[in-house]
């Protein structure tokens, strides 16, 4: 038997294969992701006439190219968790950080655990897909925080606290008060009319954007404009940086509204899409999100391979006669599922839905005396169960 070991960099990787003992019988060398030098490498394997084994460490996305060719070569492709290679040991209490070094730790690892080592998980084209939009869509959705932060702190010294006068949301994300902002960006841009003459304006506005016409709400922000105190003048340059600042935000707010719309189609591609969308607290924003987090379903082994993944599970701590009764969950495996899967759950919890499994477990927890976040996560353990159990049923009874 032969393991490989290919320690990947951005357009490269180093590879070696070794046999037990320590023997190396080809490299470390370098390869470029490109096709004639995978072609190459592909060869130069087929070339040993043994049995080989390809391990390689997951990083970001810089290992795909590689792995997926050789997996389409029929070539056993396992790809591992980089803490189980950090974590195992090489019989040396020497520091050494090189590739080459790297590439032979990691096929010496593959020797050491020949028989348990995980076969590559192919993602369809899909799956991949939509996951690297809900990626992109996690990043707008960290600079939407941020342009909405800047452009309340620039409006703080027009028309401070305008954007708490509004409550309303539309689908995209974005909001009344930014719409508010670019048309009324200092606090002069009301008071400098009437109040008759401000609530004509205001209506007008509203019946264009498609927001309610309100004389009293008029009223309210004609007064809330007067007890104002702006530090930034009235002029033509700091109405030109507040609408960049809004227009930036606006922006970002159609990309992701237009990003939801093409992550829907996506997932409406893949069979579980139905019965995921049915699910209590899951609609257009979030199947799409918790489907690309997951994944395909049968790559897991049962439900706790799950809720392991998703890091929300408490493995036992015990020593001697001691045994811990209070552990704490791992957060070992993706952040992005936990994080969606605590959206959803908050989300079934603000329904109040008496019927729904998910709540009442939560609820019970809370009569328990639990802390917040102690429910919360359990809530989020019990929904991975339940999605579990109801995508692998509902897919099984489809095949």
């Amino acid at each position: 038997m032969i393991a490989i070991g290919i320690d990947v960099s951005k357009g490269k990787s180093t590879v070696v294969a070794c046999k037990p003992f320590g023997e190396i019988v080809l490299g470390p060398f370098d390869v470029a992701h490109t096709s004639s030098d995978l072609k190459e490498l592909a060869e130069s394997i087929k070339s040993l006439n043994e049995e080989c084994r390809i391990v390689l460490e997951h990083t970001g996305k810089y290992y795909q190219p590689i792995a997926r060719y050789l997996f389409a070569l029929g070539y056993f492709v396992s790809v591992v968790n980089p803490k189980l290679i950090h974590d195992f040991g090489n019989n040396s209490i020497r520091k050494v950080k090189t590739d080459k070094a790297d590439s032979v730790k990691i096929a010496n690892y593959a020797l050491a655990n020949w028989d348990s080592l995980s076969p590559y998980d192919f993602e369809d084209d899909v799956r991949l897909q939509l996951k690297t939009y809900c990626r992109q869509y996690y990043y707008y959705l960290n600079n939407r925080t941020s342009l909405k932060n800047n452009l309340i702190s620039i409006l703080d010294q027009t028309f401070p606290d305008c954007n708490a006068l509004f409550t309303t949301k539309k689908l995209d994300g974005s909001a009344k008060w930014i719409d508010f902002a670019v048309r009324f960006w200092h606090r002069d841009c009301v008071t400098r009319y009437s109040r008759s003459e401000f609530t004509n304006i205001y209506n007008n506005w509203c019946t264009r954007h498609g927001y309610r016409p309100s004389d009293s709400k008029a009223s309210s922000i004609y007064d809330f404009a007067k007890s104002c105190v702006p530090s930034l003048p009235y002029n033509d340059s700091t109405k030109s940086l507040i609408r960049l600042s809004a227009g930036l935000l606006l922006d970002n707010c159609r990309a992701m509204g237009d990003m939801i719309v093409e992550m829907n189609a996506l997932a409406s591609q893949l069979p579980e899409y139905p019965v995921v969308m049915s699910m209590p607290g899951i609609g257009p924003a979030m199947c799409p999100q918790i489907m690309a987090e997951v994944g395909d379903i049968y790559r897991y082994k049962d439900k706790h391979s799950l809720i392991a993944y998703a890091g929300v599970d408490a493995p036992p701590y015990q020593s001697g006669s001691f045994s811990s009764a209070h552990r704490k969950i791992t957060k070992r495996g993706s952040s992005n599922l936990r994080r969606v899967t605590f959206q959803i759950v908050c989300g079934i919890m603000q329904r109040n839905d008496a019927d729904d499994s998910v709540y009442r477990f939560v609820r019970k927890k809370q009569a328990e005396g639990k802390p917040y976040y102690v429910y919360m996560v359990a809530g989020c353990n019990k929904f991975l169960r339940v999605y579990y159990g109801r995508v692998k049923e509902y897919l099984e009874k489809q095949s």
